[in-house]
């Protein structure tokens, strides 16, 4: 084709397009299987000179065009399938309204105008059908062993579109999922979860989540695993301290299987009957008394309809009651409050030694450097030495006589009366200080009761001696 022949063309080519586009229908509609659609058509007509003979309305599907509404103002309204109509016969406004949709009904819908003189005019809208699954997870029942099983199996049936399952699960597993068409054009899915069976499997949860375009967020259904093993047994209630004429003790036989174990039995490993003293209730062995003939080992057998197991205990009788592990703890303790006790006052009593001790060393020995310069003090300056004068008789002051002192030795008792009395006025030598006592001789008894003076700050001062 030249240039000169598409040029000729072009203006067809513009005005085809430009009665195309004048049609007006929406490109998608979305419906769901059983409820009501509508497709709405209109073509706007604004020459007179355009005259419509005919609406017709084509559905498209796999390939195969069918009519599904015609209406023409002569011969009027021709519709072959009783759920499709006209909303409204009209040449200008010809909307199609489908009610209790099928999936058969899905295609691409076609509205036709028939003008005059400018031929056929259409548009097409494509319609889709969603159908809402039916969601549901259930266990599937298995039994422990090694090979992989489907413990859970979840579906979404007769969707459309297919769901998307997942699954959420604290237990390691396998999926496998596989999607069914159904002869009404709807799906199928269905999920399988698969494990390993262990007794540990039995009770967990996994979560099937099922998404739908159908659903405005995700369908989640928790399944509880159902994993059948024989029954797992332990002895309790033994607390090894069943001594002689010990009363009302027990054994309880506790196990759990699936199904729950139905039957127990309790024996000896010798075979022997269990002693008269022994009452069997149920899974409880009760001791009423215990005494050396309970010295054994009990089994314990329980059973449901995966098998029988069992576990054992051996009892020891002992003559007399063992110390609990409360008693050994109350002696500890007190033990080690003893100890502090003793620690405490053997403290207190070297503590007391010793400041005895000090306070006696500090008393000093008497000596003329005590009784001049007080318990033993040295100084430079008043320094004691054998020749001075203060190692000779003290002279009187004028007009003052002194009196040599007295010695008796009428007996020993004025002897040990006159030491005391000077152990006394060592002690109060000490108290103020050194001093030279420059007075006449005064009988003991007079000395102890008139010349020492009380003073403010609690100190006794000499009324007689001299202090340098």
């Amino acid at each position: 084709m030249g240039p000169r022949a598409a040029l000729l063309l072009l203006p067809l080519l513009l005005l085809l397009c430009g009665h195309a586009q004048r049609v007006k229908v929406r490109d998608e509609v979305t419906g769901f299987v059983g409820q009501d659609v509508t497709l709405p058509c209109t073509l706007p007509i604004d020459d007179p000179s355009i005259k419509i003979t005919q609406v017709t309305w084509v559905r498209e599907a796999g390939g195969k065009k069918t009519n599904v509404a015609v209406y023409n103002p002569s011969f009027g309204t021709n519709l072959p399938i009783k759920h499709i109509a006209f909303l409204q016969p009209s040449l200008t406004e010809p909307t199609l309204v489908i009610t209790g949709l099928q999936m058969a009904d899905e295609g691409a819908y076609t509205c036709e105008f028939a003008t005059y003189p400018n031929g056929n005019e259409e548009g097409t809208t494509k319609l889709i059908l969603l159908a809402e699954p039916t969601n549901n997870a259930e266990a599937v029942p298995g039994a422990v062993g090694d090979q992989q099983i489907t413990v859970a199996n979840c579906t979404s049936a007769n969707g459309k579109p297919p769901s998307d399952i997942t699954w959420q699960s604290v237990v390691p597993g396998n999926v496998s999922t596989t999607v069914t068409n159904n002869t009404d054009g709807t799906l199928t899915v269905n999920s399988q979860y698969r494990i390993f069976p262990t007794s540990t499997a039995n009770g967990k949860t996994v979560t099937c989540v099922i998404s739908s375009r159908t659903a405005k967020v995700p369908q989640s259904i928790p399944v509880v695993l159902s994993i059948q093993y024989p029954p797992e047994v332990n002895i309790m209630g033994y607390d090894d301290n069943w001594y002689i004429n010990r009363q009302q003790v027990e054994l309880k036989c506790s196990a759990s299987g699936n199904p729950p174990p139905i039957k127990y039995e309790w024996k000896t490993t010798d075979g022997k009957p269990l002693p008269k003293t022994v009452d069997v209730i149920g899974n409880l062995l009760v001791v009423r008394t215990v005494d050396y003939l309970v010295n054994t080992t009990l089994i314990c057998e329980a059973s449901n309809a995966r098998g029988t197991r069992s576990a054992q205990l051996q009892v020891f009788v002992r003559e007399r009651a063992q110390a609990q592990e409360g008693d050994r703890t109350g002696a500890i303790i007190g033990g080690v409050i003893g100890a502090l006790l003793l620690i405490a006052l053997v403290s207190a009593i070297l503590f007391f030694v010793f400041f005895r001790s000090r306070k006696t060393k500090d008393k000093g020995s008497y000596t003329p450097n005590t009784r001049i310069f007080g318990n033993g003090a040295t100084s430079q300056e008043f320094a004691y030495h054998e020749d001075s004068d203060l190692g000779k008789p003290l002279q009187g002051a004028p007009g003052l006589a002194v009196e040599t002192p007295r010695t008796h030795t009428d007996d020993e008792d004025d002897e040990k009366h006159n030491y005391d009395l000077l152990e006394e006025e060592d002690e109060r030598f000490n108290e103020v200080g050194p001093m030279l006592q420059l007075r006449p001789h005064i009988p003991h008894d007079a000395y102890l009761d008139d010349d020492m003076e009380s003073q403010n700050d609690g100190s006794m001062i000499s009324k007689t001696a001299v202090y340098v």
